[in-house]
């Protein structure tokens, strides 16, 4: 992805003109210094691309999402969210998404399909009305064009950290931005959706456009990130555009549609190693980069294998630099190389060492490789030479503290 002079700025999901934000505690969190409610809203109506969980059990936020947008011809202005209660595989959980919907609607003065909701957390639990009757007002009052934070605070779960990310560039002479906001720990597997997040921007760009650059960044940034291999049932990643930058509005594939996608590729892939490095429980940020494949989706297949290896993973944790297991997680994915040729090395802030030479183990030195396992960001290279096409997949290692997050989630 090439740079066009796209620069990393602050304000997350406020970076873009016209886009507030807010989030508060409204209650369905017992700890009442955790937000647990959050608004993104824009100015204006804005056009919307989104993608969603494969998974059959999908919750209700994701139904009626998909229903508003068809409803708009793509088109919204605002995302309200909850964590804490995924308002899934509940009779009433359409009708309890609706009428948060409403809810927001009525206090923004905007009709009730323009209206994005999305809900995290807790799978199976009735979704109670209360809490957000009683705070949509300050919700909506609170609303700041520098409130980004604690938008993002308010999607977090078993997250350590609030993720967000933000860039300007310039397209057509105007000055855009693009920015965003994450969450997700655990339940993560490369099966888009794999986790939340919500994108804005200031760009024109048609509708059709903007899918088009989502699906061809989401697999190759969020669909190559795995936490534990659980694909969840309300993943989903949207992006708003309102066009408040000025740009003429883009609706070919030219050069500014290339610097867009740039901008999108770089924020969703910040994000995509910002979820990797968070997993639950994580000690180490993984990153497997092959190359040398002879496709781009057979690079992505073999990443991706390594990267959900639990075997692989706990090695990492363990700071075994235990080559075989890599060899193993290439040897089953689904694509078509042959393993004779393939080269592994590890590397880290310690340095770089070779493990694998044409599919056979090599003399390394053992105290150096666990200097380079020890840090808390590692690579593995993998290298097919069996063509051109590389990619990218993160993850994390799997540790003892993973269980015991996972244990007692519920509670």
């Amino acid at each position: 992805m090439e740079n066009f002079n796209i620069n990393e700025i602050a304000g997350g999901v406020c970076a873009a003109k016209g886009f507030k934000a807010n989030g508060l505690h409204c209650g369905l969190y017992p700890d009442k210094n955790k937000n647990d409610l959050g608004m993104v809203a824009s100015d204006v109506v804005c056009n919307v691309a989104a993608v969603y969980t494969t998974n059959k059990v999908k919750g209700a936020p994701i139904l009626v999402t998909k229903r508003h947008l068809e409803n708009s011809n793509y088109q919204a202005q605002a995302v309200i969210v909850n964590s804490k209660n995924a308002n899934t595989c509940n009779a009433d959980g359409e009708q309890k998404a609706e009428a948060v919907c409403k809810l927001a609607a009525d206090e923004l003065g905007i009709d009730v399909d323009l209206i994005i909701p999305a809900s995290t957390g807790v799978i199976g639990q009735v979704l109670p009305l209360e809490p957000f009757e009683q705070n949509i007002k300050q919700l909506v009052c609170g609303l700041g064009y520098d409130n980004n934070e604690e938008a993002a605070k308010a999607i977090m779960t078993t997250d350590t950290i609030k993720k967000e990310a933000a860039v300007s560039f310039v397209i057509g002479g105007k000055e855009c931005h693009l920015g965003g906001m994450a969450k997700g720990s655990g339940m993560i597997h490369p099966n888009m959706a794999t986790t939340l997040n919500f994108i804005t921007t200031d760009v024109s760009i048609s509708t059709c456009l903007l899918k088009k650059a989502l699906d061809e960044i989401v697999k190759v940034t969020y669909n190559c990130l795995s936490i534990d291999g659980d694909t969840s049932t309300n993943d989903m990643v949207s992006v708003m555009a309102n066009g408040m930058a000025g740009n003429i509005e883009i609706t070919v594939e030219n050069e500014e549609y290339n610097i867009f996608k740039a901008a999108l590729y770089n924020v969703m892939e910040r994000m995509t190693k910002m979820l990797a490095k968070d997993g639950e429980g994580a000690t180490k940020l993984l990153e497997c980069s092959v190359s040398g494949a002879p496709n781009l989706d057979s690079a992505i297949i073999v990443a991706k294998s390594v990267i959900r290896s639990p075997l692989l993973k706990c090695a990492m944790f363990g700071e075994d630099a235990n080559w075989g297991r890599i060899l193993c997680a290439i040897g089953y994915a689904e694509a078509d190389f042959d393993i004779n040729k393939v080269d592994v090395s590890l590397k880290s802030a310690s340095g770089i060492i070779e493990v694998c030479k044409n599919g056979s183990g090599v003399d390394f030195s053992e105290e150096l490789a666990a200097e380079i396992l020890h840090k808390d960001e590692i690579n593995i290279n993998i290298n097919l030479n069996q063509g051109n096409a590389s990619a990218k997949a993160w993850g994390c290692d799997l540790t003892y503290e993973y269980v015991k997050i996972n244990g007692d989630y519920r509670s």
